[in-house]
Formats: C-alpha cells, structure tokens, sequence
C-alpha cells in the first residue's frame, strides 16, 4: 500500500511541477472546494461525535489557508479590477468560514460553497475554453 501512496504522491508533485498558471489555480480551486465539502460533511455528523468538531476546524482551516495563498498571488498592478474583486471575494470567503468554524454553524460555509462554485466552474470553464482553442489552433496549418 505504501507504494501505491508513493506514486501518487509523485503523480501529484509531478502534476503541480509541469501545471501552466491557471491550472496551478484550479488545483488550489479543487483543494478549497475539497476541503470546504469535508468540513459541511462533519457538520452532519452527531454532535456525539468526538471528530466531528476536530474534521471541521482542521478543513475549515485548509480552506481559508488557501483563499489566503490565492490572495496572495493576485497581482493587482496587472489585474486592475479584476484582481480587486477577486481580492474582496477571498476576504469576504474567509471571514465566513471563520465566522463557520467559530459558532460551528454550517450556514455561512454553504454560503461560501455556493459563491465559490460559481467561480471555480467559471474558472474550470475558461481553461477548458483555452485548452479547445489552443488545440484547434495548433490543427491550422501555417
């Protein structure tokens, strides 16, 4: 089994090493939303449970640890407006996913699952879109 994690472990850095920029993004992307479906998971769980609150805090932190390194990353010299609103939004999903962790309520996270998804599918769909037209461009004899 150890061998099975040490490829995928490889697969992934691998993946990571040889990712363009946007898709760097969309990984950070899928971690956040990964991240955030985990914790709204334990939410469900009896309160009885002793890892209910243990998986909520340590997700919840993931998470908002991400939103904080894609706000990092925004460069607002080039990004103008763009890079201003995306700024606001990652301010805006880490206050309510503390706000979440804090009063263990599951109310502001599925806010921020249901305002992040509509990014990370837009996000998913521009590269998608790139991905297409780069292909056909290259089918284009010069």
């Amino acid at each position: 089994m150890s061998g099975l994690r040490d490829y995928a472990r490889v697969y992934r850095e691998n993946s990571i090493l040889t990712a363009s920029p946007g898709q760097l993004i969309l990984m950070l992307f899928d971690g956040a939303a990964r991240s955030m479906a985990i914790a709204h998971a334990a939410f469900e769980r009896p309160k009885s449970d002793l890892r209910r609150i243990e998986i909520i805090n340590r997700e919840l932190i993931k998470a908002q640890a991400i939103f904080s390194e894609l706000r990092g990353s925004l460069n607002h010299e080039v990004g103008g407006e763009f890079a201003k609103t995306m700024d606001g939004l990652y301010r805006y999903y880490n206050r309510r996913l503390l706000e979440a962790n804090i009063r263990k309520q599951v109310e502001p996270l599925a806010e921020v699952e249901q305002l992040f998804s509509a990014v990370h599918e837009a996000w998913a769909e521009m590269l998608r879109t790139q991905d297409v037209n780069a292909g056909a461009r290259a089918l284009v004899p010069a």
